[in-house]
């Protein structure tokens, strides 16, 4: 098989735009073409002052460095699948919302178009990447459907090559990765397309660090590793649960399981929960796989992670409302950050919304302020989490700041949702004198020194620390 010259990467969201826009960088001699039906986000990936789509730490640089030479944003997808000889798909897979397997299995819907339309558009041999993270045997159902659609003499070998990719960190993540994992079948031609893709990533990743396995493989890997990082959070939040109950501090409990070199400290802090566009996602897919395994007992077992994360949402509500005297009605309570994490600007199943949704439903008023996300996504993220309320509605009760002052001035309470680095160095005193009094400070992400706090004069509650002497 020839050398990859020309790659297609349908899909220019968080994980197709900054994985080949990497390659792009460290393959100079391979044209990369990036393509999307949003005109939207391909005008704003090829904007003159590099204001992307997406935030994430790095990223405006590498497409500084390549765009242009190699690297190059488009929505002519018919014409970069002609060019290419290896497409990556890396489009949406979200959880379903009506049908057979609603509320676990993936819509599969992005996926099925993406691959019909290279089937159609194909008129020579190409590799085609699952980029997407898909149910395990996907990559059967495409090459059904590509054979199925073919032009005569035109073959497609399948791989899968998942991303495990954190937001936030995700550019460095790609320059020096845990490792690569590229699945394939089993036969002279799988090999030899995935020794194809292996070498597109030689140009930087060590050798030892490209996996190559089954197609099935590696398909389940990824649900495997998000399901395994999830269930450590949902772990530790479980157990912060006992710590705030007895008087342990669960920073302390972290840090001493963290010393069994069989444990290891990373996924072991404590927070309000888990968001982003895999985790729930994928551990619900793994679910949905199970039962339809019949393995039932195995089901129930991941879906208890899921469980966890939404239970440690309500339970973090809760507190706020019972320390607010049990009503927050008429109240103005302060959310800082609203991303699912920080150094991102990705609000997918992020908790900042359940929080949100959960104090207007007790008629609070609340202002919102995070360093990057956009205005309107916070209100399609609220209006989407309240179907039933009208947005005018939902308007009157939001408020968003374009600081953290700003978001703090009047409130009777601030909750920490996003543990974002601004947030540690907010002058507290200032805040505490433009608050209305008792002063409440609930972090949910470990972020404050509670003590200092305190001396301020607030009222300090942080996850996982029980106040039992």
């Amino acid at each position: 098989m020839p050398a990859v010259s020309k790659v297609c990467c349908i899909g220019a969201g968080y994980v197709g735009g900054p994985t080949c826009a990497v390659i792009a960088l460290k393959c100079p001699h391979v044209q990369v073409t990036i393509v999307d039906l949003n005109q939207d986000r391909i005008d704003a990936w090829n904007s003159p002052d590099y204001k992307l789509p997406i935030y994430e730490p790095g990223l405006k640089d590498v497409v500084r460095q390549a765009r242009g030479r190699n690297l190059f944003f488009s929505t002519n997808i018919d014409q970069a699948i002609q060019d290419a000889d290896l497409i990556f798909v890396s489009v949406n897979t979200p959880t379903k919302k009506s049908g057979v397997g609603a509320g676990f299995a993936a819509d599969l819907k992005y996926v099925e178009s993406a691959t019909r339309r290279i089937a159609k558009v194909a008129t020579s041999n190409k590799i085609v990447v699952e980029k997407s993270t898909v149910p395990c045997r996907t990559a059967e159902s495409m090459r059904t459907i590509l054979e199925a659609n073919s032009r005569p003499n035109c073959r497609f070998d399948i791989l899968s090559n998942p991303e495990f990719l954190a937001e936030g960190t995700a550019i460095s993540d790609l320059f020096n990765p845990d490792r690569v994992l590229i699945g394939s079948l089993q036969t002279p031609d799988g090999i030899a397309a995935s020794n194809a893709l292996r070498d597109i990533y030689a140009n930087w990743v060590p050798t030892d660090r490209v996996l190559t396995v089954g197609l099935w493989s590696s398909e389940l890997s990824k649900l495997a590793a998000n399901a395994m990082l999830a269930q450590r959070i949902s772990s530790i939040n479980a157990l912060s649960a006992i710590c705030e109950a007895t008087g342990a501090n669960i920073d302390e409990v972290a840090h001493a399981i963290g010393y069994d070199s069989r444990i290891g400290p990373k996924f072991l802090r404590a927070s309000v929960g888990f968001g982003g566009s895999c985790f729930q996602k994928d551990i619900l897919n793994l679910v949905y796989l199970s039962r339809s395994l019949h393995l039932p007992e195995v089901a129930d077992y991941w879906e208890q992670v899921v469980i966890m994360n939404e239970y440690q949402k309500r339970r973090f509500t809760k507190t706020v409302v019972d320390t607010l005297f049990n009503t927050i009605t008429g109240k103005h309570i302060a959310v800082l950050g609203f991303a699912f994490k920080a150094d991102t600007g990705d609000t997918r199943e992020s908790p900042a919304i359940t929080l949100v949704k959960d104090f207007l439903q007790e008629k609070a008023l609340v202002n919102i302020y995070d360093p990057q996300v956009e205005r309107e996504q916070i209100w399609a993220d609220l209006a989407e989490a309240m179907p039933s309320v009208p947005s005018s509605d939902i308007q009157k009760q939001v408020h968003i700041t374009s600081s953290a002052l700003e978001c703090c001035r009047n409130a009777e309470a601030v909750v920490i949702a996003t543990e974002w680095r601004e947030f540690r160095e907010i002058d507290w005193e200032l805040v505490y004198a433009g608050m209305n009094k008792p002063a409440f400070v609930f972090d949910g992400r470990l972020l404050v020194d509670a003590q200092k706090l305190r001396g301020i004069g607030f009222q300090v509650t942080v996850i996982g620390r029980g106040e039992r002497l």
